[in-house]
């Protein structure tokens, strides 16, 4: 077991090029065969048309991998046997040489070990509605220095419970040419954030004046999706969703996979439409903000403003 760069990822931080991370939970319990290696492709190819080189993270035979090959996600596509890597029991799935996809809070650890700057995903892990249930993306988020674009928390968690919880670790929410948090795959919540970036530059102020200032901890940039659910539609097929947690004894981590399942259940695949089209938009993001901050490591300059 180890944690291993690929080459051509190693090549790309050292000669100072843009990289984005991307995470492998989509490639391995995001979406069905084959339409999940599909999305795992096209989302590094997203990210070289915006000028980056995409390193997706996950973890083969053991080995932690950042900048997985083409035949390696493939691989954990089709492994229907692949797990779910978060920190908590990464270092167990190493130690037994499992395949797995990587989880925000798996993803940031490996991006921050290698030096990546910049990671690119569909929805953070946040505060559940039931006590004691949150994701180790909170801390994961509170601890790696990467700015991470995101359409927000999963829309199942609550919002505004996770939101106060990375204010309480101290972690930067940026709304991207947005005053309000986004909602994952409903376009805004009605929780204003206390700053904003129109632009990639704008974005990359705020990372770098986190690491001028010698702090930890994340930049969490919120992408609203283009075109998402209707918040009202979604609500009433979410508390049905719910319903079936209690009747089918769902409980701990299976939570967020079963309700995402029912959810695209109910919607008649609305949800998971919806989910395809901001990580496709957030990898767009993610590769101008990361060019940006290559090209600012050399130049400098930009600024964020507070929330209109």
């Amino acid at each position: 077991m180890s944690l291993r760069i690929a080459p051509p990822i190693e090549k790309a931080l050292g000669a100072g090029r843009a990289v984005v991370a991307l995470e492998s939970t989509v490639v391995t319990h995001g979406l069905p065969r084959p339409r999940n290696l599909a999305l795992a492709r096209r989302l590094e190819a997203t990210v070289r048309a915006g000028g980056a080189v995409p390193a997706t993270v996950g973890v083969v035979a053991g080995d932690i991998v950042i900048g997985l090959s083409d035949r390696e996600i493939a691989r954990l596509a089709e492994d229907g046997a692949a797990d779910k890597a978060s920190l908590w029991n990464l270092p167990a799935l190493a130690a037994r040489g499992a395949n797995a996809g990587t989880t925000v809070a798996a993803t940031l650890f490996a991006a921050a070990r290698a030096g990546i700057r910049v990671f690119a995903t569909g929805g953070i892990g946040g505060v559940h509605d039931r006590p004691f249930d949150e994701s180790a993306d909170l801390l994961a988020l509170a601890r790696y220095p990467v700015l991470t674009v995101c359409s927000g928390p999963k829309s199942i968690l609550d919002a505004a419970a996770t939101l106060e919880r990375l204010e309480t670790y101290g972690v930067s929410v940026v709304g991207y040419r947005s005053d309000r948090l986004a909602g994952f795959v409903v376009p805004h919540t009605d929780l204003t954030l206390a700053a904003r970036a129109d632009t990639p530059d704008e974005a990359a102020a705020v990372l770098e004046a986190r690491h001028a200032l010698g702090m930890e901890g994340a930049v969490v940039l919120s992408n609203p999706v283009s075109e998402g659910v209707p918040a009202a539609q979604f609500q009433t097929w979410l508390r049905e969703a719910r319903e079936g947690l209690a009747t089918e004894g769902v409980r701990g981590r299976d939570t967020t996979p079963f309700l995402l399942a029912r959810l695209a259940e109910l919607s008649g695949g609305a949800t998971v439409e919806a989910n395809v089209r901001l990580l496709e938009e957030n990898a767009r993001v993610a590769a101008a903000v990361a060019v940006r901050l290559a090209e600012r490591s050399l130049v400098g300059g930009g600024a964020v403003r507070g929330a209109r």
